[in-house]
């Protein structure tokens, strides 16, 4: 397969490029909840589906920190833009473990994006000759109306004789298959992330060969630092990223507002109030801090996987807690913005009026979940850390 070797100061500027495009048709992103048609295929063509795919199946495998740089632009251009970039760049670097001829099959088209998302709990996969007979709903699918791929995740039954038998919870796989053997199912009617277009999909008894299976022991076929990275510490600094990229688009639109509006009190701009310039000085620290604590964690973390080929508990932790960190400070910057701005906050017209929608979203996702405060201070404190790290 031919590799498009590009530097990245093309996709830097390409990103930046392409973001003025996605800032121009935010509205109708969030209306019609999906990337549209012709963007998404920009995207797709200029690599930006492709960011950690390996080298050998035609992707950029970007050092991780430069790809952080380019989810940070699209995220202070829309959300959900840069949400559908950070979810399917990060689950494209399971490339390196499924089989290989499938990771051929999917990628040889420029165009390829795989969607995926977790299952209810009676989805199963049974064994059966030559593969395995899915049937289940996955939610949370962030992408999948521009995806050509489809990624589920089930339990294996542990009769392929009685599909009723209670599944192993302990045994599960990856199955793969095109969109257009699933269903999709449309429940994607929420207050924020509109444009992510994450809706469920099904399926009945499907048939899906061995070969385009994987299970969570197939080791990377690949030895790139991409590959040791923890996946769900990938997604959590890159949705981290996306959240500190719309605290930045809010609280520049409110410093931008703050200049043009006139204050309550009659005398001057809402900029040369103390009370507005006490809060604006107080969220550009949190959002300063946060940023730098995530960069920090990630860059250790990043060092760790090139240097070692692996993450010590610590390194993993703190990326963790900084993620986390980063997400819920986020929505404390935006909150401030968005009580800066005033009766404006609550107006279409105004850009931050989507974000502050966006970001509490963004807080519910599992990246953002309270509980993972707990693990990090079990750790700092001596104990063994429980959760997801």
């Amino acid at each position: 397969m031919a590799v498009a070797q590009h530097s990245i100061g093309y996709y830097l500027d390409a990103a930046r490029a392409l973001a003025t495009h996605v800032a121009a048709a935010t509205d109708r992103i969030d209306r019609e909840r999906e990337i549209p048609p012709e963007l998404a295929g920009e995207l797709a063509d200029k690599g930006f589906f492709r960011l950690l795919v390996p080298r050998s199946l035609g992707g950029a495998e970007l050092d991780f920190l430069d790809y952080l740089r380019i989810v940070q632009i699209f995220s202070e251009a829309d959300a959900s833009v840069a949400w559908c970039i950070n979810q399917n760049n990060v689950f494209a670097t399971t490339s390196a473990r499924m089989p290989e001829q499938t990771a051929r099959e999917i990628w040889s088209d420029r165009r390829a994006v795989v969607s995926n998302g977790p299952p209810i709990s009676s989805a199963r996969a049974v064994p059966v000759d030559g593969g395995y007979r899915l049937t289940g709903r996955w939610n949370f699918s962030s992408g999948i109306r521009h995806a050509t791929w489809v990624a589920a995740l089930a339990p294996v039954s542990r009769s392929d004789r009685d599909v009723n038998a209670a599944a192993d919870r302990d045994s599960v796989r990856t199955l793969l298959m095109p969109k257009d053997d699933v269903r999709l199912v449309d429940v994607w009617q929420v207050s924020g992330l509109r444009g992510t277009g994450s809706f469920s999909f099904e399926a009945d008894d499907l048939f899906v060969p061995g070969s385009r299976t994987y299970g969570p022991s197939d080791g990377a076929s690949e030895d790139g630092a991409l590959y040791v990275m923890p996946t769900g510490l990938m997604f959590a600094s890159g949705f981290a990223t996306v959240a500190l990229g719309v605290a930045r688009g809010s609280l520049d639109a409110a410093i931008d507002l703050a200049g043009r509006k006139a204050a309550v009190s009659g005398r001057g701009m809402l900029r040369d109030d103390a009370t507005t310039q006490r809060q604006i000085g107080k969220a550009e620290a949190i959002w300063g801090a946060s940023k730098a604590f995530l960069h920090e964690s990630t860059s250790s973390a990043w060092a760790g996987a090139l240097k070692n080929h692996s993450l010590t508990v610590e390194e993993r932790v703190r990326l963790r807690l900084a993620g986390t960190h980063a997400i819920r400070m986020a929505a404390d910057v935006v909150d401030i913005a968005y009580s800066v701005c005033g009766s404006n906050s609550i107006f279409a017209a105004n850009p931050i009026q989507r974000r502050f929608q966006d970001i509490h979203v963004i807080t519910q996702q599992v990246q953002g979940r309270l509980a993972h405060y707990d693990t990090a201070g079990q750790f700092f404190l001596g104990l063994k850390p429980e959760g997801t790290f």
